[in-house]
Order: structure tokens, then sequence, then C-alpha cells
């Protein structure tokens, strides 16, 4: 017997439709590319959205079309993603801090019809346009006032392509689980992997984001994502928010420590989310001028390990709540967030940090594990330490055209590529990469990659790249070279090598010598015992910081 109740599609739209209808008035606060603040509300917001799909439609884009954008977290971003899904459409977020040959990939594999950008971007996809064959033209997200010159062909001004409509058109009545939303992973080993959202999978994600014990918006909120919605989804805070009309405060392109304090002061902002390096700048602002956060209750730390004396300057400084959170681009983001428990809240602050600093406990809607190398479930003691495997409505089955094969075992796990435990409380740490990738600044740099590239050196015999710790960045590359037999070779020479060659912000900060990489009896480089070797390297780069 079936239950007797609508059959209510989960449609992306309708989150948009809600705050428009409930929580019109309410503000979203830009400090836009071109230099003010700018204000609107979640009744424009939808009203401009629908213009876009307009717009988007009398251009030939249809339902399944693929439309890119690559802008920093503003109100006119909104505007396109819900314009861009409202029509049926997938909303592809380029990332500009990968490397171009990497854009130029993702770009044509995605076959996206149309890039809008902030005009911060223009160079980055001149460099480019040759290689973008599929893509029909450029939407510049400003007026005509602040239109750039470029070399850029087919280019289009945002205001002068939706000015002219009206904005009556109704959201396409599409199947739940249609397409909506692209995201590629940053392609730790071979290319990037596209990651395609459904309209199910996203609002279930804003339901379980907003989860009292996630980030537990409300409307009465003030929410600050520092983190960029090109990275994620912005951990779905642009879904989540306007589905309990909280007030949202966009900081554009300028991210840096005194920047952020004015919005989080000036908006008086309650909760707020981005990786470590944003709230040590942050930190190092309130320390050095003696400020206080007298409005912000809560914030969100994710991307990368949040190291313990952030926890405790935010909590004991500061009275601020830290909720440490992990997740992937497959994931939706979101997998777990550090939230206490009942009876957690009576315990000694020290001992609550304890658990903080852990990643924290998957939501309703993740499931989670650790296995063995044999895929044996492990104990959840805090000791045992496995494969940490995820399902859930919002988790990746596939990759975009089949790229990677099955990704699942038998039983519907995703193995997340962490080493992780689980305490009997439920809260997860992860303890290692399996696949060696280090984290700098919450993204991802690819040992491997820079390896391979290091070898091709004419002096170079065989290459290692291990993290490093970094007091700012969390870990820096470290690249350990055997040189050839005979050959002189110096640090400079390798870093000049590599230049133009990999992302700027992935070049090594340091160069070693060595006359042998261990191996493991199966040739595989032993990057455990090279961690141990050089368990206290002191990089250059922290030396120069101090």
């Amino acid at each position: 017997m079936q239950g007797l109740m609508q059959s209510w599609p989960l449609r992306v739209s309708n989150i948009i439709d809600h705050a428009n209808n409930f929580h019109g008035d309410r503000e979203i606060v830009t400090r836009s590319v071109e230099g003010p603040i700018v204000r609107t509300t979640y009744a424009q917001i939808h009203l401009r959205a629908r213009k876009v799909a307009q717009a988007l439609a009398r251009l030939g884009i249809g339902e399944g079309d693929v439309v890119a954008t690559m802008c920093w977290n503003n109100a006119r971003h909104m505007e396109v993603w819900y314009g861009i899904m409202g029509l049926g459409a997938v909303c592809h977020t380029l990332n500009p801090r990968l490397f171009p040959e990497q854009l130029s990939y993702i770009a044509n594999h995605a076959e996206d019809k149309y890039i809008f950008l902030d005009t911060t971007f223009v160079p980055v996809l001149e460099a480019i346009e040759d290689t973008l064959p599929k893509v029909r033209g450029f939407v510049f997200m400003t007026d005509r006032a602040h239109m750039p010159a470029t070399k850029l062909k087919n280019v289009i001004c945002y205001e002068e392509l939706i000015g002219p409509e009206d904005g009556d058109f109704r959201w396409a009545q599409v199947d739940e689980n249609t397409a909506c939303g692209l995201c590629y992973t940053s392609g730790t080993t071979g290319n990037p992997k596209g990651v395609l959202y459904s309209h199910r999978s996203n609002v279930l994600h804003a339901m379980a984001v907003n989860n009292g014990d996630a980030l537990g918006m409300r409307s009465v909120d003030s929410m600050l994502p520092v983190v960029p919605m090109f990275h994620a989804n912005a951990w779905g805070i642009t879904f989540a928010a306007p589905a309990v009309g909280a007030k949202l405060v966009m900081p554009g392109a300028k991210m840096d420590g005194e920047s952020i304090y004015e919005l989080l002061d000036t908006e008086k902002v309650t909760a707020t989310a981005a990786v470590p390096t944003v709230w040590l700048m942050l930190l190092h602002y309130l320390e050095a001028t003696g400020k206080q956060l007298p409005y912000l209750d809560r914030v969100v730390i994710g991307g990368s390990a949040a190291p313990r004396y952030m926890v405790e300057a935010f909590e004991r400084n500061y009275g601020v709540k830290v909720f440490h959170a992990w997740g992937m681009t497959e994931m939706s983001p979101l997998g777990s967030l550090g939230s206490l428990k009942g009876g957690m809240e009576d315990w000694p602050l020290e001992k609550q940090i304890d658990v903080k600093v852990k990643q924290g406990r998957a939501p309703f809607t993740v499931e989670m594990k650790i296995t063995d190398d044999e895929g044996r479930s492990l104990p959840h003691d805090g000791k045992a330490f496995g494969h940490l495997k995820v399902r859930g409505p919002a988790i990746a089955r596939s990759y975009m055209k089949g790229e990677g094969g099955n990704i699942l075992d038998e039983e519907g796990w995703f193995d997340t590529g962490d080493i992780a435990t689980l305490d009997s409380y439920g809260y997860m740490q992860i303890t290692d990469r399996a696949k060696d990738v280090i984290k700098s600044g919450g993204e991802w740099i690819s040992s491997i990659e820079i390896e391979n590239i290091a070898v091709g050196h004419p002096k170079v015999t065989e290459a290692a790249v291990i993290g490093i710790f970094h007091p700012k960045w969390d870990e820096r590359p470290l690249l350990i070279v055997v040189p050839k037999e005979g050959e002189t070779v110096t640090r400079e020479e390798i870093l000049a090598y590599l230049e133009g060659k990999i992302a700027k912000w992935w070049t090594p900060d340091d160069v070693v010598f060595i006359e042998e990489i261990p191996h493991t009896a199966t040739g595989k480089i032993q990057k455990l015992t090279l961690r141990e070797i050089f368990r206290d390297y002191r990089l250059p780069s922290v030396d120069a910081a101090e």
C-alpha cells in the first residue's frame, strides 16, 4: 500500500520561489567587483533569475544544455545560478584557481555553451579562448559603464542581456532527478572528473545543511559565505540560506582579514564559513587591532584541518562557537560537521575542543563507515583507522560521461580516498590521504603531477613530493629529487623547470636532494617513510614569514 501524499518534485526553483514568497524583503548584501556595497533582496533575485532564464532561452539554451560561471560570491552570480537551473539547464561552476589546461579540459568536457564571468577573470579566459571551440560567447557580469576592453570574441554585457526581459517566465517542470549543477573534482590523479548534481540532491543537501546540528541557519541569521560558490557550491549555502530566508552577505573578491571583519561587523553577521587560511588572516587582524566579534555566533571551518590554536582562539578569546566541517565535491559537499552532542555542553572547554578539532559527525542523509583493505567494517573506537566510505542521496554514484568507471562498491558505498577513525560518539577524524594529496589553503595539490613533471628534467632520475606543515597554508609541498649519476643540479634549476608547467601556487616551497628514494616491494614510493625522514624539516617560507 502506498501513501496518499502529494507528489511535490524537489526542484531548486522551489527554493528561490519560497524565498520570494515568504522572505522577499530579506537582504542580499554584496561587495561588488566594481567596488561599492550593493543591496538587493530575495524578491529581486527571484525576478532577475527569471529574466536570466528568458535571456538564455532567447540565446538558444534549453533543457540539458550546460552554461558555465566563473564568478565571485555576489548577487548577480546567484541570479545566474537560479536562472540557469530554473530553465532546466545545468550550471557549471568553473574554478579560476585551476591551471589553464585544466580549465580548458573541463569546459570542453562539459560542453559549456556560454560562460558568465566577473570582469576579474577576463585575462584567465583570454588565455584559453582559442582552446574553447564549443563556447558560443562570454557574458560579462557587469553593466555597460564597467565593461572592460577584451580580446574575447562574442562578448555580451550582462545587464544589457537581461534588461529587455520582463521576468514573466514559468520555471521548467523537469523531473527532480534532472541534472542542474556541475562541479569538477580538482584532478588529483588524471583529468578532473565531473560531479553532476540533480535538483533532488541539491534540495536534500540544503535541508541537511540547515539541520540544527549542521549550519542550523534560521531566518534571523545573517550568513557570510566566504567559501566561494565555485568551490563545491559554497558548501551548499547558496541553496540553504534562501530556503530559510537567512540574510546573505557576499564578500566578492576581497577576502583579507580587514575586509572580512568589516562585513562581519557592519552587517551583524551571525554565521560564516571558510577555509582555515581565511580565518588565520582574520585572527591576525583582530589581534593587531584589538577588535572583537560582538555579533558572530558561529564559524564553520572546512577545506582542510583547522589547527587547534585556531579553534581555541575563536572559542576562548572571542566567544565564537567553532564547527569543524568535512566534505567532498562528490558529496555536494557536506559530509560531517563538528557540533557537540547532548551532554557535551557541560564538559570543560578543553575537552570540548578535543571533539571540535575532529572533522565532525555525519548529518542525516549521510551514512559513514570505515573499513580495512578487504572491505571489512572496523570498530568505532577512535583508534582503529581505515578507508572512509560514505553513501547518501546527495553523494555521487558516478562521474559525468562515465569517467573513472564504477565508483561504488557492491553495497553502494563510495570510497572517499581518506583514511580516518570514528569514535564511539560518531565523530570522524581524518588521519591521512590515501592518495597523498597535499592540501594547501583548502585547495588540493597533486604530488603525483608535480613528480611526473619534475622527472622530465634532464638531470633528474626520480622525484617525490610530500606535504610539510606550514602555519598559514596548513601544508606546502616539498620536492625531493634524486639527481642523475654524475650530474649536479640546483634548487633554482628545478623550480625554473617547473615554472609554467604547473599552477604557480603549486610550486614547491623547497627542493632537497638525496641519493635514493625509498620504495615498497612493488616499486611504489614510500611516502610514509619520506614523511618520517622529513618530519622535522622546516620550510624556508616559514622562516621568511617569521
